[in-house]
């Protein structure tokens, strides 16, 4: 008996040349055929804030005193300070600091625009998830940002610091509580401490709302009725040790002027006419019927137009009714077809 070679396995049907795996494709072709890697956010943990004027003498003990708390948090930071135009050696000495600190940036303006000009470009700035903001003259304490953040963990937005026990003079005390009491009765927002520098936001917070002219005294209620959650955490008050404060009495009252202004712009921004036809409509409504009692009178013989003030009282209320009306109308047409922003000069941003 013969033996007969092994059996040779068949080859199976041949692949349709789409189907045929790739083979000593360049490695350049197969990059582009791949889906796009999605950005990676950059963003550090937290930012912390700080507008000044004029506050070189202080400068170096704050920046001592934030790395002491920032580095025992075990997390990224920034410091970021904005120069508010200053005229002393503020600039030089934060030049000195970024030099050893990698963590500072700097940004400075070209003059004193204000502090809600430097708030309004820091927010814009800032890199944080978390961003803690506090004044530069050694009057807020560093110490107080881990209890901020942590309150903020909570399931707040914003976190606003209440200075319970103040360091101050009395004829800056009292004013300020008048003013908070003022504040809370028209906004029914119920925190203490406004105006208080020492704040912890989340990242959503300062990219919504807009900080303009002298608005930041009511941050709180521009994001309350952004739709944000405010809460409050009694903190620290240290006397100053260096210069003097830079806010007179005359800020109390452009501080009222800039409440409603923070009515107005939070309430009635897109709706105007809802409030100046509300005051149109009432004045009116006054005027016709003290003219329409004045008329059946007259009509009726019981007295004379031509001497009754009241008569001209009245037709006056009918015109101021009909003009707060019509600039109701104006505003909605204007919130309608022009959006403003408002621009700073910047001299100098170092990273």
């Amino acid at each position: 008996m013969i033996d007969t070679p092994a059996q040779q396995t068949a080859p199976g049907p041949a692949l349709p040349a789409q189907q045929q795996p790739p083979r000593n494709v360049p490695q350049q072709r197969q990059r582009q055929n791949a889906p796009p890697r999605a950005p990676q956010q950059q963003w550090n943990d937290l930012t912390v804030l700080i507008p000044l004027y004029n506050e070189e003498d202080s400068l170096k003990e704050l920046h001592h005193q934030l790395r002491s708390v920032l580095g025992r948090m075990n997390l990224r930071y920034e410091l970021l300070f904005v120069d508010d135009g200053s005229t002393d050696r503020s600039f030089q000495v934060l030049r000195d600091l970024k030099r050893m600190d990698k963590h500072v940036k700097i940004i400075r303006f070209r003059r004193n625009y204000g502090k809600s000009a430097a708030l309004a470009v820091g927010f814009d700035k800032s890199q944080g998830n978390v961003v803690i903001t506090m004044d530069a003259d050694l009057q807020d304490d560093p110490v107080e940002i881990p209890a901020l953040k942590r309150k903020l963990d909570e399931g707040y937005d914003l976190i606003s610091g209440w200075k319970k026990v103040r360091h101050d003079p009395i004829a800056k005390t009292i004013p300020s509580r008048f003013f908070n009491f003022v504040t809370r009765l028209l906004t029914g927002i119920k925190i203490h401490d406004f105006n208080c520098g020492l704040k912890a936001y989340r990242r959503d917070v300062v990219k919504t709302v807009k900080v303009y002219g002298e608005l930041h005294r009511y941050i709180p209620v521009l994001a309350h009725w952004e739709g944000f959650r405010i809460g409050e955490l009694p903190v620290q008050h240290h006397p100053r040790r260096f210069g003097k404060t830079k806010f007179g009495f005359g800020r109390f009252w452009k501080g009222f002027l800039d409440l409603l202004t923070a009515l107005f712009t939070t309430r009635y921004l897109r709706r105007p006419l809802h409030l100046f036809g509300v005051l149109g409509m009432f004045a009116a409504l006054a005027g016709v019927v003290i003219d329409v009692v004045l008329v059946i009178q007259w009509f009726m013989q019981l007295t004379s137009l031509g001497n009754r003030p009241l008569f001209i009282a009245g037709s006056m209320l009918i015109i101021i009714g009909i003009q707060f009306v019509s600039i109701g109308l104006l505003g909605e047409m204007i919130s309608k077809t022009r959006a403003t922003t408002e621009e700073y000069a910047i001299r100098d941003y170092i990273k």
